[in-house]
C-alpha cells in the first residue's frame, strides 16, 4: 500500500496510566512516578484510508517512557484488530505509526524504540462515563469519568501534549489496569485516565 495523507478517521479514544490525577505529562511536567506507563486505546467510528474503509475497528498503543515525555524516547508496541484485514491493517498502522502524517507524525517524534507491531482480539467498550478494553491475553483497562460540579465532566483544555488535540479531555479514575507484553508488566488502580472523542486527519 503506498503511503497517502488521504485519510480521516473519528471515533472516541481513552487511556490510563500510572500517574496521579490528573497525569502531569500532558503539561510537560515530569510523571508523577518519574516514568510513565501508558495503555492508550481508540475505536473507530468511521474511518477511510485512500478509499480503505476502517469503521468500527480499534487500535491500542502501549508505551514505557522514562522520564519526561518530551525529553526522553518511548518504548512502545502497537495493537491492531484481528478483524482488520490485509488493507486495513496496513492503513492502521501507517496511520498510528506516524508514517501518513497528521497528528501521529507529531507523536512518532518521540518514539525511540518501537517492540511490536500485531494484531489482536480487542474489546473496546464505552458507556456514559466508563470506558473499557480488552485485548485478549495482554491487557485490561477500565475507566470512569470523574464527576464535577452537579456531575458535570471534570475537562482539560488546551493542554501542550494531547492523544487529541482540539478536544476537551476528560479526567478519570482507572478502576483496573494490567498488561503483560515485550517484557513489560503492569498491574494498576485507582490512577489516572483520560478520554475524549477525536477526528484525526492526514493534512
Amino acid at each position: 500500500m503506498t503511503t497517502s495523507t488521504n485519510w480521516e478517521i473519528k471515533g472516541t479514544y481513552f487511556e490510563s496510566c500510572n500517574c496521579n490525577i490528573a497525569c502531569p505529562c500532558v503539561f510537560l511536567e515530569p510523571p508523577s512516578t518519574g516514568e510513565c506507563t501508558v495503555l492508550i486505546a481508540w475505536q473507530v467510528e468511521s474511518g477511510n484510508y485512500n478509499g480503505t474503509e476502517l469503521d468500527g475497528l480499534n487500535v491500542a498503543l502501549a508505551a514505557y517512557v522514562p522520564g519526561n515525555m518530551i525529553e526522553v524516547d518511548w518504548k512502545v508496541a502497537l495493537y491492531i484488530d484481528q478483524r482488520a484485514n490485509e488493507a486495513q491493517q496496513e492503513a492502521l498502522t501507517l496511520i498510528f505509526s506516524g508514517q501518513a502524517g497528521g497528528h501521529f507524525a507529531a507523536i512518532a517524534q518521540h518514539v525511540g524504540e518501537v517492540v511490536g507491531v500485531s494484531q489482536a482480539e480487542m474489546d473496546y467498550k464505552a458507556h456514559g462515563k466508563e470506558r473499557s478494553l480488552t485485548i485478549k491475553g495482554i491487557a485490561q483497562m477500565e475507566i470512569q469519568g470523574l464527576d464535577g460540579i452537579d456531575g458535570a465532566d471534570i475537562t482539560i483544555i488546551n493542554n501542550p501534549l494531547a492523544a487529541v488535540p482540539d478536544e476537551p479531555t476528560v479526567v478519570a479514575k482507572s478502576k483496573s489496569f494490567t498488561y503483560q507484553d515485550h517484557g513489560m508488566e503492569w498491574n494498576l488502580s485507582g490512577k489516572n485516565g483520560y478520554y475524549s472523542p477525536f477526528t484525526y486527519k492526514g493534512s
